[in-house]
């Protein structure tokens, strides 16, 4: 079958190729990179009857611009970014129909910092260890060597006959975030959650939280409260998605796809992975407060994802 392209006019602040990422890497020093938000992501390929892993367009920040080279069957899931179809504005949580020739663009976030652009069959990229998500740092994935999608670049996918409207479908409203709300993670704590004291604790549990401006796709760090750090040498170990990292000054870092594989700060535990997608779309100067989470309860959720999207 013919391949097709859709043709990157503006890159935008931050367009990466991903899929659900890497695996079994971490020993040679390979993060597992993939989308931040995994619950748009998830959609966006749902929606379509995609392959759970199907690569993706992860857009942050918006401001990207894409010319349709063929007929086409897409979705876009996550932070409302105004997106448009030839300057008419297009549903979020949603699958769409776009013809040749047309210009589908982003803007600035309405709500959220990324959204996510998958195509029907998805688009057909090269793997590198087994995945095509882009990881600048480790220089793998994507069209560059990890590096965001750059203007003139041409994503390919399989033409398919489109369908009549009555196949466009959107994500019921009881299944999309509230971006805009205040963020409540759930925690499980790890073992060296006893290294902390229990005035330390507290404070954790209870204090609130703002997303900092120093955030990216290897971790979120929050301020507004400083917790009190243990006096202890760590070696250090192995890095958890979601670990809940405590520095020197105290204020919570923690870490997303992109972090890196070994480190040794001490660690509270861990965010649900459930929860995760929700930071990942918070902008700096939002609230977060965190709560002890029940491990037997957020496995149980995270089997009914992994289920419901075929993981």
């Amino acid at each position: 079958m013919r391949e097709y392209g859709l043709k990157v006019l503006k890159p935008g602040a931050l367009s990466l190729i991903q899929d659900l990422g890497r695996f079994g890497q971490a020993q040679i020093g390979i993060t597992q990179g993939g989308p931040l938000d995994e619950y748009a992501y998830s959609w966006a390929n749902y929606l379509l009857d995609n392959p759970v892993n199907c690569p993706c367009i992860e857009i942050t920040l918006g401001q990207a611009e894409f010319l349709i080279e063929h007929d086409g069957f897409f979705a876009i899931c996550g932070g409302d970014l105004k997106a448009t179809l030839d300057d008419i504005p297009l549903k979020n949580w949603s699958t769409f129909q776009a013809h040749s020739g047309q210009t589908l663009a982003f803007a600035l976030p309405k709500n959220g910092l990324r959204c996510y652009l998958a195509v029907k069959g998805g688009f057909t990229l090269p793997t590198q260890l087994g995945s095509c998500a882009s990881v600048e740092r480790d220089q793998l994935g994507g069209l560059h060597s990890g590096h965001p999608l750059q203007e003139d670049d041409i994503l390919t996918f399989r033409a398919f006959a489109l369908s009549n409207r009555s196949l466009i479908r959107q994500l019921s409203f009881r299944f999309q975030p509230d971006y805009d709300l205040p963020i409540t993670l759930r925690v499980i704590e790890g073992y060296q959650r006893d290294k902390f004291t229990p005035q330390a604790m507290e404070q954790f549990y209870l204090q609130e939280f703002t997303v900092s401006a120093h955030i990216n796709r290897m971790g979120y760090r929050l301020s507004g409260a400083s917790i009190e750090v243990p006096e202890i040498k760590m070696l250090s170990e192995g890095i958890a998605l979601g670990a809940i990292q405590i520095p020197p000054d105290g204020e919570p870092i923690v870490l997303f796809n992109d972090r890196q594989t070994l480190g040794g700060y001490p660690k509270i535990g861990c965010v649900s992975r459930i929860d995760l997608p929700r930071l990942a779309q918070a902008k700096p100067g939002q609230k977060v407060r965190f709560m002890k989470g029940n491990l037997a309860e957020l496995q149980a959720d995270w089997i009914r994802w992994a289920h419901y999207f075929g993981y």
